[in-house]
């Protein structure tokens, strides 16, 4: 059994390749692939080249971690139903190249243990289910600790930014302030506000979100913390990170970072989109066939109107 699959090459350079499946064991699901997304962070590093060295990182590559298919066959000690839509955030299953994501294939062989069931009605949508659980656990901490305080200032009105708003509000807590610098964002804001840094006059922020990735900006949000206030970091960040010591000494500002999102966070958002307290509408802006991913790619980083651009493999599946 093969399987079309996105592979990174080397920087900026990818080919869609068929590439071997390992036969099904205990335990494994065969998921033909529906739609996969193209993450513009992560992702983003990995096409450029820019990404810091993590453990499993190289190439070649398959990247992704936001998919979406259907269970076409299950092993008989699984508890999924052939036909089945199930989240796949990413896929170990291919030889020869780096699988550290692997999810943007045509066919994938995952264990049941990997993948999250989700609503027919969400279709191409599940695919936004890892970047909302990353909001989430920016705040929850993956379920092992008490929740954080939520954000007054967000930072980015990307998909991340988006979904960390509307989390805010969902949870019924004061609706957070949004920045944004790139014109072609502003639009969606669905019950707070979104302004340009330089409107905004507010200096004593207890909580700021970072989810831009763009280091450049410590210095100036941690100016805009009241004394004791937090910054949170929770885009991914390809330098290393400095700030000036005495404004943040003068605030005795406190720093956090939000890693990655845990399993307790994919099960929380997908039960909130699930019973309709969250919503996915109006995040998805570009779908392109996986045929064309060379140019998906370039578009979803070069084009600031894309929020989210994601493949659709019902050709290739």
């Amino acid at each position: 059994m093969r399987s079309q699959a996105v592979v990174f090459n080397s920087p900026r350079h990818l080919s869609l390749q068929a590439l071997d499946l390992p036969e099904l064991q205990a335990g494994q699901l065969d998921v033909a692939v529906e739609f996969s997304g193209i993450s513009t962070g992560t992702e983003r590093m990995l096409w450029d080249g820019s990404m810091p060295p993590f453990p499993g990182m190289g190439y070649p590559l398959v990247p992704g971690y936001e998919t979406v298919g259907r269970v076409v066959r299950a092993a008989s000690d699984t508890g999924v139903q052939a036909g089945q839509r199930v989240f796949v955030p990413g896929a170990n299953c291919f030889t020869g190249v780096k699988s550290l994501f692997g999810g943007a294939a045509s066919r994938l062989v995952v264990t049941e243990q990997k993948v999250v069931p989700v609503a027919e009605h969400l279709g191409a949508q599940s695919v936004l289910l890892a970047l909302a659980a990353t909001a989430y656990h920016a705040v929850s901490g993956g379920g092992q600790q008490d929740p954080f305080e939520a954000p007054e200032l967000i930072v980015g009105h990307g998909v991340m930014g988006r979904l960390l708003a509307r989390l805010t509000v969902a949870a019924g807590l004061p609706a957070p302030t949004v920045w944004e610098t790139q014109a072609e964002r502003f639009a969606g804001a669905e019950g707070y506000t979104v302004l340009q840094p330089q409107d905004d006059p507010r200096r004593d922020y207890r909580t700021i979100y970072d989810v831009s990735g763009d280091g450049s900006l410590l210095n100036s949000l941690i100016q805009r913390l009241r004394p004791g206030g937090e910054l949170v970091l929770a885009g991914f960040y390809k330098q290393d990170l400095s700030f000036a010591y005495a404004p943040a000494f003068m605030r005795e500002a406190r720093m956090r970072i939000a890693a990655e999102w845990k399993r307790p966070d994919l099960l929380a958002v997908n039960e909130l989109v699930h019973t309709g307290r969250l919503s996915l509408d109006g995040l998805i802006t570009h779908t392109q066939p996986s045929t064309q991913a060379g140019s998906a790619y370039e578009t979803a980083f070069g084009d600031a109107s894309c929020l989210k651009m994601i493949l659709d493999w019902s050709a290739t599946a």
